[in-house]
């Protein structure tokens, strides 16, 4: 086998027909079937809504991790799909502010899972306020700069960096992220973990 057919084997260990992605917005839905183009060229990748099961505006990685999830496991099983992936944007409370950040989850028929988190971008002053004084970020970003329905296009992301990262760009590096422990299973089984000197 050449280098690079074994590259190829070795990033895609398993075969994938059907991804699951628990959302409808396009920028999500661009994402993954990014990643999912590079590793499983042929599968299908079908977008439906699914419930988070968190507050719609996440103050937590805690909460982002546990819609990401949710979406993830809900959606795999709506469509019996061989992967769920479940993505959830969010803010995190730190002492520098509040953080902008994602989290992605995909799940398996096993029920494996995985998580990626997107980088993390200080709000400004009149965005944290607003989310602090209970406003979704998507509406309060959308007033700040003028626009309408930002969310489903350029993001916060997109418009604080002034389109030096664009909001698919940020979700298909955490969505890569969520995948390592599908692409290397035997590294993250509890035995793998323990021969380490993990707990």
């Amino acid at each position: 086998m050449s280098g690079e057919a074994q590259r190829e084997a070795d990033s895609a260990p398993f075969a994938v027909h059907l991804v699951a992605v628990g959302s409808t917005n396009p920028v999500k839905l661009a994402a993954v079937q990014g990643v999912i183009a590079q590793l499983w060229p042929d599968a299908r990748v079908e977008a439906l809504a699914a419930e988070s099961g968190v507050p719609a505006q996440p103050l937590s990685d805690e909460q982002m991790v546990a819609g990401a999830l949710a979406r993830a496991a809900a959606a795999r099983a709506a469509l019996d799909a061989d992967l769920g992936v479940g993505m959830e944007g969010g803010v995190h409370r730190s002492p520098w502010g509040l953080l902008l950040t994602s989290w992605v989850a995909v799940v398996d028929r096993s029920g494996r899972q995985g998580l990626g988190s997107g980088g993390r971008l200080q709000l400004p002053p009149a965005l944290a306020a607003a989310v602090q004084a209970g406003e979704e970020l998507g509406p309060a970003v959308d007033k700040l700069a003028g626009q309408h329905d930002t969310k489903r296009g350029p993001g916060a992301v997109g418009i604080l960096t002034s389109g030096l990262v664009r909001r698919d760009e940020a979700f298909r590096v955490a969505t890569a992220y969520a995948m390592a422990s599908f692409l290397h299973p035997h590294w993250y089984e509890p035995e793998a973990r323990r021969s380490n000197g993990q707990n």
